[in-house]
Parts: C-alpha cells; structure tokens; sequence
C-alpha cells in the first residue's frame, strides 16, 4: 500500500510517497515565496499553490516508480480565496494566515469576542480564517464562493467541494461542540449566504483524481499542524509537539473533551477519524522560518544552514522579541512589532542572530506554561519536528528555557506522514491512530542545562521586552 502525501505549506509543497511501513520511498519539493507587503498583507498566487501542488506529487510518484494507493493533503489551515466554483478558477490572492489586514474585521466585532470563543474554542483575530474572508467580501469580490485553499485544491484534483474538520474548526464558523458550520457565526460575519464545504472526517473518501496517474482515491484530508501532532503519536491527552515552519505551532492533545482555554490559547478539533473527534490546545508564534529568511535577507546569515555557525555562544544580554508579524497568543496584538534590545557597541551579529533563536524559544517557552496550564498539569516532554530543528542552538535554548527535555522527530517530513497516516486508515478499516503513528524514536533529546533560577529570570527579563513591543491598542 502506497500513498502520496502532499504537504502544502506557506513557504513551499513537499510530496512524499510512502511504502506499506511507512517508510519514505521518495520526496519532492516545490519552493513557494509569499508576498509580504505594507500593512500586514501576505499573499500567495493559488496558481502557483495548485502548480506546486502537481509538480511535486508527479515528481515525487515519478521517483518512487510504484502506483499509489491513495492521495493526501494536509494544508495550511487558515489561508483562503475567492473562486469560482464552476470553472475552478482563482478570483483573489490567496490570502495568507499571517495576514493582519483583516483586523478591522474583529475590531468592528469585538463585542461578540466572548460568545465567538464559547462557541468556537478561538479567540477573534484575523490569524482564522472568517474574518479574512469577510475581508475579501469588502474589499475584492463578491463573485465564486470563498473558502480555505485546502477546498479549493481538492476540488481542482477531484471536484469534491469538502474540508475537513480540523481545517473547519479553524475558522471562526463552526460550533466546536456539534462539529457543524453555525447560523450565528455566519451572521455574524456577514457570511450566510455563503456556500460552504461538507465538513467531512480526515479518513474519509472523498473522490478520486488521475492528476498522479491511474484514479485514485483523495482522503487523508487535515491541517498541516495537527497533521504532525498525528505523526509524533500525541494520542494521550496531554501529550504535545511544536512543529517550527515558517511559525511555529504548539499542540497539545485533550482528547475527547474540548475544553476551552483558560490561557488565551485555542481550541480546536485535532482529527476526525473512526469516527472519533479528538481535540487539541494550541498556540502560535507567527515568526520562526519566516524570522530566519528575515535574517537572511538582511545578510546577518546566508541560510538557516548557518545558524549555529554564526550563532555566538551567549547574547551577551542580547534580548529579541521576533515580533515580525505581530504577537499571537498569549497576547493576541496584530500591532506588535519586533524589537532587539541590551545591545552595545560590542554587540556582534553572532549576538543578534542567537537572541532571534532565544526569542523563538521563548515564546514557545511561554506557551508550554500556559498548555500546562490549561491542562492542570506541566507538560513533560515536548516533540519537536519542522526545519529548524536541524538548529542545535535553537533546540538546546528551547530546552533552556522550557525547562522540559525536547524529543525530536526523527523524520523531517512529519506533516505528510502525518496525511498518510489518515490515508492508511482510510484503506485499512482494520488500523487505527497508534497502529499508523508508533514506534518511532528520537533523533536527538536535548535536556535542559540552565537552571530554572536562570530560566526563569531570562523569561522575566524577555516578557518585559515583549509588552514593550505591544501596540496602544493592545496596551
């Protein structure tokens, strides 16, 4: 058994194909580059999503030189566009999860902040997917039907007009308890006419494409981010993995119960699968991959390749908030904006480039203790996967700072093994999460080597930093 997993993300598309073990037997990538522009605007070209998309499966297929069994797409969750549901054809940009222009959305709602997180788990900011398409509403077309891109790409492969149910409960539109898109909700963002996709489950058949050769069943449908959570077996509740992309994403498994945030985190559906929905608590940092292009671009590193070389080996008081993009949760502030401060004449790029990683961390850091929160208990381990965990320095800071020894995953393609995983079990009615996810083991564990006296007063040091970098709004 076969499959090809497709991972479309906001920096690139990566394919996979998989063998009856799990194993990788081949793996293509597609580079994509979003746009970013004045006023918080990110966009990508959905041509360019559904090109790479193509180009990937059938290069990663070509390669494997075995027919698949089936085909997967994990997707970025919150990233959406106006189309026209006849012909298929874009009518918007697709408009990325990082994009804050719709944030006079929620402003205009605010009221409705506390009944929108009672009924959907999340906080209203214009990260979910409602208020940006309420936005394209306003501001670029009326035309088509708008959904998140995940909709749009299974349609181009297989005409199906469905999402599944960790990408809808990601929208600000479902009733988080009933698994159904809610009337209110819709209203409420001025979106009840709309048509919407059948909310179906991650294991869940729902057509088949010849776009990779031969007709093959489409399933295996998630959010990338839960797609990984899947893929480092997080099936016990309070079990947690942060994935470092272009953000980076804690989850943590509740179960069956989906118990809102006490935290300022969010709440959403995990999977849909066996018929069982299994929840999840999570928090963003909007910054990590993306932080390190930034870097990039300004010539302080070549590449995230280059990290740990360049990297000194303290910052020297060095204090970063890599609020590059504003601040997620626990803050909520599209407004943020980034800040180095304690530098010197002394201050070397080597410092600036290690408090960027240490900023990371700590606000993965910060996260881990609001999840421990919410669930009544620390967490004691946290999973890691993503590009950036090939940072030594990074993962040793993370470690540090969370206090909490950090486990790699030892494969770098967690997210399509996680949609393959759905895949399987939508083949093989004889499997379940644990038989498709097991047995895996780190690649690496990095302990903690600060003290918590350390720990904690860095933390206390970065904080103040970061409500430094707070908007008027948000203050």
């Amino acid at each position: 058994m076969h499959i090809l997993a497709i991972d479309q993300g906001t920096s690139g598309t990566k394919a996979i194909v998989t063998g009856a073990d799990g194993a990788v037997l081949a793996i293509a990538e597609e580079p994509l580059r979003p746009a970013y522009r004045p006023g918080g605007a990110v966009e990508q070209d959905p041509v360019a999503l559904l090109d790479s998309v193509l180009t990937a499966g059938r290069r990663a297929v070509a390669e494997a030189g075995v027919p698949v069994a089936a085909v997967a797409l994990a997707n970025q969750g919150e990233t959406v566009l106006a189309w026209d549901r006849a012909t298929g054809a874009p009518l918007t940009p697709a408009i990325v999860w990082q994009d804050r222009r719709a944030e006079s959305v929620c402003a205009a709602r605010a009221g409705s902040a506390g009944r929108v997180a009672a009924l959907t788990g999340l906080v209203l900011d214009p990260y979910f997917s409602a208020p940006k398409m309420r936005w394209i509403r306003e501001r670029l077309t009326t035309a088509g039907v708008v959904t998140t891109t995940d909709t749009w790409l299974v349609h181009r492969l297989c005409g199906a007009f469905v999402t599944d149910a960790s990408t809808a409960s990601r929208s600000l539109l479902l009733d988080l308890d009933e698994g159904r898109w809610h009337d209110e909700l819709l209203d409420l963002f001025g979106l009840g006419g709309e048509a919407l996709p059948d909310v179906v489950a991650s294991d869940a058949v729902v057509g088949t494409t010849t776009a990779f050769g031969g007709d093959v069943p489409v399933t295996g449908l998630i959010v990338d981010q839960q797609a990984a959570l899947l893929a480092e077996a997080c099936l016990a509740p309070g079990t947690a993995k942060c994935t470092y992309g272009t953000g980076a994403f804690l989850l943590a498994q509740l179960g069956g119960a989906a118990a809102r945030s006490r935290s300022g985190l969010s709440t959403s559906i995990a999977w849909r699968l066996r018929d069982r929905v299994d929840h999840c608590v999570d928090g963003q940092v909007y910054t990590a991959a993306s932080a390190v292009r930034w870097l990039t671009d300004l010539g302080l590193v070549t590449g995230a390749d280059e990290l740990d070389t360049v990297a000194a080996a303290g910052s020297d008081g060095v204090l970063c908030v890599p609020a590059l993009a504003g601040l997620a949760a626990p803050w909520w502030d599209a407004g943020a904006t980034a800040s180095f401060s304690g530098m010197t004449l002394s201050t070397g790029r080597g410092h600036l480039v290690r408090a960027v990683l240490e900023g990371v961390a700590a606000q993965v850091a910060a996260l881990a203790a609001l999840v421990g929160d919410d669930l009544g208990t620390p967490l004691t381990t946290l999973r890691v996967d993503g590009g950036l965990t090939r940072s030594r320095v990074l993962m040793q800071a993370q470690a540090d700072l969370a206090q909490l020894p950090v486990e790699v995953y030892p494969s770098p393609h967690a997210t399509p093994l996680g949609a393959a995983a759905c895949a399987a079990l939508a083949l093989d009615p004889a499997l379940g999460p644990a038989d498709v996810t097991g047995g895996w083991r780190p690649a690496a564990t990095y302990e903690p080597r600060w003290s918590p006296e350390r720990a904690a007063e860095h933390l206390g040091r970065w904080h103040a930093a970061a409500g430094a970098t707070l908007s008027r709004a948000a203050t």
